[in-house]
């Protein structure tokens, strides 16, 4: 038995035409695109666009199920079925968490970086995504960097970047928040900047971890990316260890030196949909205009890669057919993961269908993960 999903406007090779993809169900793969065939049930996707599942590589959404409000925590496997039901909801077919493991203790903490891993592994066939770990570690939590270096030799983390959310007075304005940041690891604003300074005078050990860990990254395959580039001379400093995504640089020309050396850069879809940086950085939509960006991904707001591409279409920034790879073929290619992205023969059968009748408020229809409906919002398309 095989199901068809019928006279679609299909995404194939950047442009729109209208036909089939039957699916076997057999291996969960795309059996045939613009074929007339198949045995099953069809699903009726005339009027909607039929595009590769959503591939997001850096979501950490998740965080505000399991812990809404400072000091107020959920379980860990409730907080990740409920960002399953929303990822899918949004046509997000494989997910990667952005689990970070920071010298703070709390929501960041050891314990709760080993329980989310955890419970991904246990939860995953369950899942409706493709549900993966990408380990944001702090660079200053260098008791962490042997258990990390096992985790990476028994493939359980997916993606590894590299963060550094040291509060000083020169770093990023969202990590001089001391008082917050104290709350989300439950301390006082005494004892967290005394962990601080404690960690601050093992600086000069943290650019060797960071070698060590991307060398272990690289034997077992595992892609990895730096958090926050400021410069050009840092995205060398990483490039030269094989780490090939910059993950929100901070300036257009440390965007430039990557992009120009063939490496990927990772912006946030939210900044798309909002129109610009909620902290007042790059806006992500201007980086794709001079072909500064490969890379959206959702960060904090689910909904956003499915929405950022018909944004850009609607602000003639990109053809949609050229601004879905940004959430589907680019960041499954940066992840390494060769069987999804794209819409062809062979493919794993991650599909979303989704309802553009007004273009700046897509919605998915119907998402399907390796050849199985996760997500139907419509039903009586079933035939």
């Amino acid at each position: 038995m095989a199901m068809r999903i019928q006279g679609g406007q299909v995404l194939v090779g950047g442009q729109f035409v209208e036909a089939d993809i039957v699916v076997d169900d057999r291996d969960g793969a795309i059996a045939s695109v613009g074929a007339n065939g198949g045995n099953g049930r069809t699903y009726d996707a005339r009027g909607l666009y039929v595009l590769p599942g959503i591939v997001d590589i850096h979501a950490d959404a998740f965080e505000r199920q399991l812990m809404p409000r400072p000091g107020v925590g959920f379980p860990t496997d409730l907080a990740l079925q409920e960002s399953d039901r929303q990822a899918v909801g949004n046509g997000i077919t494989t997910l990667f968490h952005g689990v970070t493991w920071s010298w703070e203790p709390g929501l960041r903490g050891a314990d709760n970086a080993r329980a989310v891993l955890n419970a991904i592994e246990a939860l995953n066939p369950s899942l409706g995504a493709d549900t993966r770990c990408h380990l944001r570690h702090e660079t200053f939590n260098l008791a962490a960097e042997a258990e990390i270096t096992d985790w990476l030799g028994d493939k359980r983390i997916g993606m590894l970047g590299f963060n550094d959310h040291m509060p000083s007075a020169d770093a990023p304005p969202r990590t001089r928040k001391i008082a917050e940041m104290a709350a989300r690891a439950g301390l006082t604003v005494e004892e967290f900047n005394a962990l601080v300074e404690r960690l601050r005078a093992r600086a000069n050990e943290v650019p060797g971890s960071i070698e060590r860990l991307a060398h272990a990254a690289n034997d077992n395959g595992v892609a990895t990316l730096s958090h926050d580039d400021n410069s050009p001379a840092q995205r060398q400093w990483f490039r030269a260890l094989d780490c090939r995504l910059a993950e929100f640089p901070v300036n257009l020309e440390t965007a430039d030196d990557a992009t120009r050396a063939g490496d990927n850069v990772v912006m946030g879809a939210p900044n798309v949909v909002r129109g610009g940086s909620h902290i007042g950085w790059i806006a992500a939509a201007d980086m794709i205009a001079r072909g500064l960006c490969t890379v959206l991904a959702s960060d904090y707001y689910y909904p956003a890669p499915l929405l950022a591409p018909f944004r850009l279409a609607a602000d003639k920034v990109a053809p949609l057919g050229q601004a879905w790879r940004f959430v589907s073929a680019h960041p499954a290619q940066a992840a390494g993961l060769d069987d999804r992205g794209t819409l062809e023969s062979g493919k794993r059968a991650d599909i979303v269908v989704v309802d553009a009748n007004d273009p700046l408020r897509p919605r998915a229809l119907a998402t399907m993960t390796s050849g199985r409906f996760v997500h139907v919002a419509d039903a009586s398309r079933f035939n």
